[in-house]
């Protein structure tokens, strides 16, 4: 009886662990709330703001790639800029 119990424990602490996703840059309403901050305050500096909605997520990281230096955003910035416009859902 011991033995089995022993064997069991073996195999149970042998056995791979399920692992669990978890998204470390989630994205909060503080977090979107700043990202549209700076899109307001930066981008509009420059231009008229575009529409969020009138692009897509891919549309939006060339877009952000070749605006965000020129608005002089760190990548922290760009990233909170970026998640806003993305969220920005077609209404």
């Amino acid at each position: 009886m011991v033995a089995a119990s022993g064997i069991t424990l073996f195999l149970i602490s042998c056995t791979p662990k399920a692992t669990t996703v978890t998204t470390v840059n989630a994205t909060t309403s503080e977090k979107l709330a700043q990202g549209k901050t700076i899109f307001e305050n930066s981008c509009k500096r420059c231009h008229d703001l575009p529409n969020p909605s009138d692009h897509s997520a891919q549309d939006w990281v060339g877009i952000m790639n070749a605006m965000a230096p020129k608005a002089k955003l760190n990548d922290e910035q760009h990233q909170l800029v970026y998640d806003f416009v993305v969220s920005v859902k077609k209404q």
